[in-house]
């Protein structure tokens, strides 16, 4: 179906978190929105995420009895994020966060709630917060949605349990102690009877968390304003009207279209996760091309700005964010990227090690800090195995990638190749293809210390965070358990993208900026079409959405308080990155 109007006030080109962001707000303060998306859902990687959303100094934190103030942040990034670039867009963030997450609950679908325990990654810096900055979307009920919940991105299949049920984080806990616990037992037999009644009704479950919650509440806030999304819609090019962008001229089916564009157009494309060239351009050689972000991140907000004298940012100091991540092949065939963020490398009873069998990282730290850790030990060598280790006690209680807890046979992981299984640590070390004696010197040298709870060689479980992701029930030390009993297991690992961090010069009102820092007249970028706020950095949890959310808001607002300017016959851009 093609768009039913030739003009609109604001076009906002991608349907992830920033996108839908942008176009709720705009609608929301009375403005004619389109959303073009290029696949036929919304959501983007939000809706395969875990929904973490990082605003200093809420509203919700005092609602909590939690206390933070922005010079505290401030001190924070300043340690966390040293760089001078972007410091500017950094304090529009600080000041209009809260601002955002306000209006929105206010005024659309948007409920979130406050993560009491979540500590910034970095909690020993002066100004982290032991929790509370984060935030995360409320449960959504996916029926309200009606017809178009099929048009919502389905979350991973690896995050969900029984074909189609996703539980919060809360409820997973709940889930790891059935059988240990009468209230935990009867919780688990609650949300399954739950499930079991909506799969009649749907063809997966309508109780969404996470990302696919926020994913639901902006398309619910979209739907409740009359904004039009064109699915399976490609963008060939930005209009222009004089040094102004206008409007935007999309392919859909056979037929090219012009549409004009009143106030503005909004890029929220999803970055260049997915565009072989400007990864080799961009990303250091040793990250190679595991990427955990959606396959529709493939640049095109970049170039389609590049077409009308747009800048990017590439003074980040890392050009992505990064995850540790395991690959593997589905039933149906299609490859799996399981993202390594808190469930498995932290818990006590496995280890990390490099491709000459030693340990290279502290295996607790934030998914990005621990990817860094893999960079430097690659030396530049993009296919630089490194593999997780741990034992049949550990892979039974935490489970390992996709591999869930209480598993009880491992066969088709092992048949497949995804695990790698051996009865003993010299027949595990043959098959990941390191020396046997130096992988037993390393179980040898790490067990020493965990016997009493201790890591010497990294300090493993010695922040909150760190003891945070471990297992609060395992004493003396949340992170750390000897690894023993065979049979031992290993999984091989990847540097991964989460996103990339490179993206377009904006200013503080989200507007895209040309080489000389002058702003594009009718043209604003957010999510990961806008280059990090943080120069690459991770602080903490949610620090893509956060920003996505504000300058989504920042932008909507801003196209609201914008002069009328309507286009007449505007020429078209046309450039490549």
């Amino acid at each position: 179906m093609m768009p039913t109007h030739e003009t609109y006030d604001v076009i906002v080109i991608g349907a992830g978190a920033g996108g839908m962001t942008a176009a709720a707000v705009a609608a929301a303060e009375g403005l004619h929105v389109l959303v073009i998306e290029k696949t036929a859902f919304v959501g983007g990687t939000t809706a395969w995420s875990e929904g973490m959303v990082w605003i200093p100094a809420n509203a919700k934190m005092k609602e909590a009895g939690l206390s933070d103030t922005i010079a505290d942040a401030v001190q924070y990034l300043s340690s966390t994020v040293p760089e001078t670039a972007n410091a500017g867009l950094r304090a529009a963030f600080l000041t209009r966060g809260a601002e955002a997450i306000a209006w929105l609950e206010a005024n659309t679908e948007v409920r979130l709630q406050s993560v009491k325990a979540c500590p910034d990654y970095y909690p020993e810096r002066l100004g982290a917060t032991s929790g509370g900055r984060v935030l995360e979307p409320a449960a959504f009920d996916g029926t309200g949605l009606g017809r178009a919940f099929a048009r919502l991105r389905p979350p991973l299949p690896e995050f969900t349990l029984f074909g189609g049920m996703m539980v919060n984080r809360p409820d997973s806990q709940h889930l790891h102690r059935v059988g240990r616990s009468l209230r935990s037992t009867m919780r688990a037999a609650r949300l399954v009877s739950a499930y079991a009644l909506q799969r009649l009704r749907s063809r997966r479950g309508t109780t969404l968390h996470l990302g696919n919650a926020l994913a639901a509440q902006l398309y619910a806030s979209l739907l409740a304003r009359q904004v039009e999304v064109l699915f399976s819609a490609d963008v060939e090019a930005l209009s222009m009207q004089g040094d102004r962008v206008s409007g935007v001229v999309i392919r859909h089916g056979s037929r090219d279209r012009p549409i004009a564009a009143r106030r503005g157009v909004v890029l929220a494309t999803g970055g260049f996760s997915h565009d072989a060239v400007l990864r080799k351009r961009y990303f250091p050689a040793a990250a190679g091309f595991v990427s955990v972000a959606h396959t529709s991140s493939t640049g095109d907000g970049l170039r389609l700005a590049a077409a009308t004298g747009a800048a990017l940012n590439t003074d980040a100091t890392s050009p992505a964010h990064w995850v540790p991540a395991s690959l593997f092949r589905r039933a149906d065939g299609s490859r799996g990227v399981f993202p390594h963020t808190v469930a498995d490398r932290a818990k006590p009873g496995v280890i990390a090690v490099n491709a000459a069998g030693r340990r290279f990282v502290n295996e607790a730290l934030s998914y990005h800090e621990f990817v860094l850790g893999m960079l430097r030990d690659g030396n530049g060598e993009p296919d630089r195995p490194f593999h997780l280790i741990c034992d049949r006690a550990f892979l039974w209680t935490y489970g390992l990638g996709r591999i869930k807890p209480f598993t009880r046979s491992y066969r088709r992981y092992v048949a497949s190749g995804e695990l790698i299984e051996a009865p003993d640590i010299a027949q595990l070390a043959g098959k990941i293809g390191v020396k046997p004696s130096v992988l037993a010197a390393t179980l040898a040298s790490y067990n020493e210390g965990a016997k009493e709870g201790r890591d010497p060689e990294f300090g493993r479980g010695s922040t909150i965070y760190q003891r945070h992701l471990g297992d609060i029930s395992h004493k003396p030390n949340p992170c750390v358990a000897p690894i023993t009993r065979g049979p031992f297991f290993a999984m091989r690992i990847y540097p991964a993208d989460l996103g990339t961090a490179i993206g377009l010069k904006v200013d503080a009102q989200a507007r895209v900026l040309r080489a000389d820092g002058t702003p594009i007249a009718g043209l604003y970028a957010c999510g990961n079409d806008m280059g990090s706020i943080m120069n690459g950095n991770c602080p903490g949890p949610g620090i893509t959405l956060g920003p996505a959310l504000t300058f989504g808001y920042i932008a909507g607002r801003h196209l609201a308080e914008g002069a009328m300017t309507f286009a007449t016959t505007p020429a078209v851009a046309t450039t490549s990155v």
